[in-house]
């Protein structure tokens, strides 16, 4: 049993993580800027042992708040995420994911903690030689491309990580997720917004051919390997990736989610263009897969659920929830 904080802990991955830590008994602090208070399955206010800061990880005073002396760990998993949000506003991108995760690393070095930073296969860019090993090189393309804006963030926020550790021996462990799904998402994903425009009858988007691969990796894995990345002592000082080395091409992910969703009025994608949507600030990645095997040989991390199983489990979960079907999406 342990004193956590989760920041971020009302997001997607966040929630699920600390739905976790509370099922393993964790006395657990989320610090968020809001509450979702739609899902009723999120039902954190019933235990004893949950607490609730409202902020903004930009806001060291706020932060102060729940990062209290005593915690013991902080999942550090705040962030802007998702195309439109670093294609709409990368300042707040930057502010957010880089001076966000420095407060985070300033407050847990001041009171002892140990710190679990959730990074993304986006640092690896557009590397051309998948499936990337933790230590890969990156590569971006322009300053100029709104589109890497996320990618650098997290990259510096890894950099003030391990910088952490060399320079204070601060305990830390990166975790990179790779295109994780999965209930709750918000609709602007390739998965979840595919199951949510199916499920209202539209048909789902398929940008350009749909040739470009990604390996999904569903919500609850990538908890499991969370955790199991926190427990280690052998995990401080180390990145571990977290993803499905299944390569799938979004045309076929896209194909799946029709399938088994099984909607009368929907029978194919709506085919449309990055170009068209997103101009010149906007730049694909044909392929994104990992070698997962480091976390699965240091810290025992094994896929659980393949991606059929995982759209299933997301569409049944989407379809007991209208709330989020009513949720607005593009």
């Amino acid at each position: 049993m342990s004193d956590v904080v989760v920041t971020g802990g009302y997001g997607f991955i966040g929630s699920h993580l600390v739905t976790a830590l509370l099922n393993r008994g964790d006395t657990v602090t989320v610090f968020d800027r809001a509450k979702d208070t739609r899902d009723s399955s999120i039902d954190f206010d019933q235990h004893a042992n949950f607490r609730f800061v409202r902020g903004d990880v930009t806001d060291l005073t706020a932060l102060e708040q729940a990062l209290t002396p005593g915690v013991e760990t902080v999942f550090h998993l705040a962030a802007i995420v998702g195309v439109e949000n670093y294609l709409k506003d990368p300042l707040r991108v930057l502010d957010v994911n880089v001076t966000g995760t420095r407060n985070v690393l300033e407050l847990s070095r001041r009171h002892g903690a140990r710190v679990v930073f959730a990074s993304t296969s986006e640092v690896f860019g557009k590397n051309p030689n998948p499936p990337f090993a933790e230590d890969d090189d990156r590569v971006l393309g322009s300053t100029r491309t709104a589109r890497w804006s996320y990618s650098t963030s997290k990259a510096m926020a890894e950099h003030l990580v391990f910088a952490m550790y060399t320079t204070y021996a601060l305990p830390v462990t990166v975790v990179r997720y790779f295109n994780v799904y999965g209930p709750r998402q918000n609709p602007i994903f390739v998965i979840s917004r595919s199951i949510h425009r199916i499920l209202n009858g539209r048909r789902p988007l398929l940008y350009d051919s749909g040739h470009q691969t990604r390996c999904f990796t569903y919500v609850d894995d990538a908890v499991a390997g969370t955790l199991l990345a926190s427990d280690s002592t052998a995990a401080i000082g180390e990145a571990f990736n977290l993803g499905s080395m299944t390569e799938t091409s979004v045309a076929d992910a896209v194909a799946l989610a029709i399938k088994i969703a099984n909607v009368d009025s929907v029978s194919g994608p709506d085919v449309v263009t990055t170009a068209a949507r997103y101009g010149d600030r906007y730049e694909d990645i044909p392929r994104r897969i990992p070698d997962s095997t480091k976390a699965q040989r240091e810290l025992g991390w094994r896929l659980r659920v393949g991606l059929e199983e995982g759209i299933r489990r997301t569409i049944d979960w989407a379809r007991a929830n209208p709330w989020y079907l009513e949720e607005p999406t593009k």
